[in-house]
């Protein structure tokens, strides 16, 4: 399939600005629009974007991305006045690499194929790091065709990049993935209070578990911060916390029990409620111990 030469970047947060920094170093011409538009205009002036006025304007380009917290935010992107929806028309594609309900990502897909424009949820893992250096995992519901023509711009964003199933596989296999995170990373802030306690040697303490099987991803990434309690947002708690609510919603939906989730649901809504919600999700060790 012919490769897209230009494409539209709806959203330039945290994970947004530097994924669409990457699509303009892989030769994209990257159409911009932010809510808070100096964002987009810092885009252009660093790796040459073409800044737009509204979605509509962006999503001209033929393929829309949108990259913003939840399902409204993606709605009024899609949607609005002078949403994205209008500006694609007929054959265009809107990608959502946002991180919503599956339930969502379907409905989204129903109104906008009414307007005969394609749809895949793509969310994405691996936080800020490596959305800066494009190794990012992407995760895509949808059509199989539809993926292989959305392909070359993933892969400029992302090092491992797949197919995940139809409609609403990739939000839900992204849910699954935080949730897990979010659960691992509560029981390292666990071990890590009661070592505090127990007077341990923190560092030592983190070397043997991740030599043993308790080693983790999360461990690698969060133990420092917790042991040191600085949580600069790599990815924000509040966020994550919206995650496990969803998956918990479409688990109870689909008749499962997550009770271990649940209990972490509340330790990162202690954390929401204390104040941590622009912090890191490793704060959630403000909750334990």
């Amino acid at each position: 399939m012919e490769r897209p030469d230009k494409v539209a970047f709806l959203g330039l947060g945290i994970m947004g600005s530097r994924m669409a920094a990457n699509l303009c170093r892989a030769g994209f011409e990257v159409h911009a629009w932010n809510r808070t538009r100096a964002r987009a205009e810092e885009l252009a002036a660093e790796h040459g974007a073409v800044v737009a006025d509204t979605p509509a304007e962006a999503a001209a380009a033929g393929i829309a991305i949108t990259m913003v917290v939840d399902s409204p935010e993606v709605e009024e992107v899609l949607f609005g006045p002078d949403g994205a929806a209008e500006g694609l028309g007929e054959g265009g594609l809107a990608i959502d690499m946002s991180t919503i309900a599956p339930s969502a990502s379907r409905a989204i897909a129903d109104r906008l194929g009414e307007r005969r424009i394609a749809f895949l949820d793509a969310p994405v893992t691996g936080s800020k790091p490596k959305a800066e250096d494009a190794t990012l995992t992407i995760m895509a519901g949808g059509d199989a065709a539809e993926f292989e023509r959305a392909k070359p711009l993933f892969e400029a964003m992302g090092k491992l990049v797949l197919h995940v199933g139809p409609q609403g596989h990739g939000s839900m296999v992204k849910l699954i993935n935080n949730t897990v995170a979010a659960v691992n990373t509560a029981a390292v802030a666990e071990g890590i209070a009661v070592g505090r306690s127990a007077g341990l040697d923190l560092d030592k303490l983190v070397e043997v578990i991740g030599a043993g099987s308790g080693a983790s991803a999360m461990l690698d990434l969060k133990a420092g911060p917790i042991i040191e309690r600085e949580y600069e947002a790599l990815f924000k708690l509040g966020h994550m916390l919206k995650d496990v609510r969803h998956c918990l919603t479409e688990a109870e939906a689909l008749g499962v029990d997550m009770s271990v989730a649940a209990a972490a649901e509340r330790l990162y809504a202690e954390a929401d409620d204390a104040g941590h919600y622009d912090d890191d999700f490793a704060a959630v060790a403000e909750q334990v111990g």
